[in-house]
């Protein structure tokens, strides 16, 4: 895991739920606007996996359980998706408002993911 993208992942993550969250207040209905920031939590977090696959033979090991930051991972890679096809399928109001709470739970758990990477102690 590499400690600055993980910061820009919680970022982003953010900015995307509270685009989704705005969007909900102004009563549309999901679209691009909203759609579109998820998808990019989805591709940086599957950049994020794709450099924690490499990132401990160049000596950059977890301090805490590498199993729980992998099931971090897939649980947050499945959900993205997930809500994404929900949200396209529900053209309501209320998906806005549900990726919004998915962007913010990402960010959350990129977070954790961070303090298992960088912070606990093994």
């Amino acid at each position: 895991m590499v400690e600055w993208f993980a910061w820009f992942q919680v970022a982003i993550a953010g900015l995307a739920a509270v685009s989704a969250v705005l969007f909900a207040l102004f009563q549309r209905a999901p679209n691009d606007y909203t759609l579109g920031p998820v998808a990019v939590v989805l591709i940086l977090l599957l950049i994020q996996m794709g450099m924690a696959l490499f990132a401990p033979a160049a000596g950059n090991s977890p301090t805490g359980s590498l199993l729980e930051w992998w099931m971090y991972a897939f649980t947050a890679l499945v959900m993205i998706p997930a809500a994404m096809i929900w949200a396209l399928i529900e053209r309501s109001v209320m998906s806005n408002v549900v990726l919004g709470l998915l962007a913010a739970s990402i960010a959350v758990m990129l977070t954790r993911m961070h303090t298992i990477w960088f912070i606990n102690s093994a």
